[in-house]
Order: structure tokens, then sequence, then C-alpha cells
């Protein structure tokens, strides 16, 4: 799950649904979405996230949503590692989630509000889904869903983070109490020429976690070396403009005989 940062109770959010888990008890009669029709799903944790991702995926473009995958997903479309952390993350705009979990149900889908105030969750064959429309405490905006990228997630292509927003909401979302670089860092590893570093490092650089992980990644040598900050040399202050002194009359060289002067009648 793509993490949050610190986690502070907020007022109630607008828009999204007041959801509730299903009982214990609907368990053993499950929707058509949970399980896959006519197949089982692979025992590798890693496929089975992925059919999932592919399954909402497919929900969202069909009903016209506009949304974009993020988290471990998002990074195996960009040519990242195909090991998964826990579950498939997308991303909507907060007043889209209603709309959206809307459309999980209408699928089948077991879909409930979290404790944390930033996501909506659900279940599809069996793995964890999170609908996220905060990222480290940021809205998810037009903007950023704008520069996704299509690109395929094996067999089904989606709208998928780009990868400087990638890095930035996972770099955001460091904290004292999440602070977790070893799952970050493979991800920096693969993407590392794709990223706007200097453009997270503007907006991240000052936090001490991310300080401290864009230290690791120079160490490492992942991405290079921040160029240090020059002071710019004080401008001399402009001479105050006065003004120009009198002319003293000139006095004639040796030598040189002054011009007769007319005698007037």
């Amino acid at each position: 799950m793509t993490q949050n940062g610190e986690h502070t109770t907020r007022a109630p959010r607008v828009g999204v649904p007041d959801l509730h888990a299903v009982p214990e008890g609907a368990a053993q009669h499950a929707p058509p979405g949970e399980q896959p029709p006519a197949q089982r799903l692979p025992r590798d944790r890693n496929k089975a996230i992925l059919e999932a991702a592919k399954q909402v995926g497919v929900l969202l473009k069909h009903k016209g949503h506009a949304f974009a995958l993020a988290g471990s997903v998002a990074a195996y479309a960009h040519g990242g590692s195909e090991n998964l952390q826990h579950d498939a993350d997308f991303c909507v705009r907060p007043q889209d989630a209603e709309a959206v979990a809307d459309t999980l149900r209408e699928a089948g889908l077991t879909v409930y509000a979290p404790p944390e105030d930033w996501l909506i969750k659900a279940k599809c064959f069996g793995q964890d889904i999170d609908i996220i429309f905060e990222l480290a405490h940021h809205p998810v905006t037009e903007d950023m869903l704008e520069r996704a990228q299509e690109l395929p997630v094996e067999s089904v292509r989606m709208p998928v983070l780009a990868p400087t927003d990638l890095l930035w909401s996972l770099i955001a979302a460091f904290s004292e109490h999440h602070c977790d670089f070893g799952a970050v860092l493979p991800i920096a590893r693969a993407l590392r020429e794709k990223v706007d570093w200097e453009r997270i490092r503007r907006e991240l650089g000052d936090a001490p976690m991310p300080a401290a992980f864009f230290f690791l990644l120079e160490r490492l040598g992942v991405i290079a070396p921040q160029a240090p900050q020059t002071a710019q040399a004080p401008q001399a202050p402009q001479a105050a403009q006065t003004a120009p002194a009198p002319q003293t009359p000139q006095t004639p060289q040796q030598g040189q005989a002054h011009a007769p002067q007319e005698e007037h009648a």
C-alpha cells in the first residue's frame, strides 16, 4: 500500500461514501467479482496482484473514470521488478471517489472505508485494492492524472502515474514512523533515468527523511550528487547620480599669448 506519511485525525472527508465492511457471514456467498469466472488465480502472489489490478483497471476504463495506477504495480509497468508489494494502488481525484466506489460495488467487489481518511479499500480476487485520493497529504489533482502515461500491465493498457510523480509519492510519504528505504530503493534504481530528480529535490529536499534518502541514492551512485549552490556575489550599489561639477576656466599655458582685445572707439 502506498503510505501517506504521518497520519493525523482530520475533518470528515467530503464526497467520499460512508462505506462499511461486509459482515463475516457474507463471506460464504462471495459476489461474482470476488473470484474470476471459470479459472483459478495463480499461486504466485505477484501474479494474483497483477490479475486484480488488470480487473479493476478494466472496470474503471469502461466507466470512463479518470484514474492512474500507482505503487509497486505502476513501477512494474514502467519496467521495474515484478517483486510487488501487498496490494494494487489506484489514484483518483477526491471528488471522484464516490463514483469509483459505486462502480466497484456494481461489479460485485467488496468496498469499505478503512480508518485512514485518504483512501478507500476494495477486494478483488482476494487481493487488496487501494483507491487513493490523497498522496502524502496532497490531494490527487487533475494535472497529475493528465501526466499519467498509458502503459500495458501485461495484457491490459491503462493510465500509470508518471515516473516522477510515482517517486515523489513514495519519497514524500517518508516520516519518522514510516521510513522503509528498502522498499523504495529498487524502484528508484529501476526508474532513475526516467525521473526528474531535480524537481523532487526541489519539492522535498528540505524534509529530513527525503533528504536522507537522497543522500543514500548519491552514495550508491543511483543519482548524481546535487551541485553545490554558489552564493552570488553582492552587487556594488549603483553610484548616486550627482550634478556635474562646475568647470573652472582654463588658464593659458606658458608661451601662449593672450589674444589682443579690440579697442572700442
